[in-house]
């Protein structure tokens, strides 16, 4: 394996999730039609993933735990932040430094991680 080619979450209100990730988080919609489906995709198409409907039955389970998707921004990572914070998003904790750079971490409507990641010329190459 060398690539993570594509990512997809189940979800349990395609509409909600739909809007948190448009509408607070800047994901643009792909064009791709799919009933049971939304694609997404992030800084000029480098990165897409789906939420969907659930492919099995998700009664009763906690959706999201020990999931996190990330996502390498060009911006400052404070300045996200400001938006997100001025937009109403949940942040988990502050700005974090990592090895790979800055993180700053939100949780979607499902429990998903969704983590934002800055990266430094040294962080570039990790």
């Amino acid at each position: 394996m060398r690539k993570l080619a594509f990512a997809s979450l189940q979800v349990r209100d395609l509409e909600v999730s739909k809007a948190f990730y448009t509408e607070k988080l800047g994901f643009e919609l792909s064009g791709m039609t799919n009933p049971y489906a939304y694609v997404f995709k992030y800084n000029n198409g480098e990165a897409s993933f789906a939420i969907r409907t659930p492919i099995a039955n998700i009664d009763g389970k906690e959706l999201g735990v020990g999931t996190s998707l990330w996502f390498a921004i060009d911006e400052k990572i404070e300045l996200l932040q400001s938006q997100l914070t001025e937009k109403g998003v949940f942040i988990l904790g502050t700005i974090n430094h990592t090895p790979f750079g800055q993180t700053l971490m939100v949780k979607d409507p499902d429990g998903y991680i969704i983590t934002f990641l800055a990266q430094t010329e040294a962080t570039q190459n990790v």
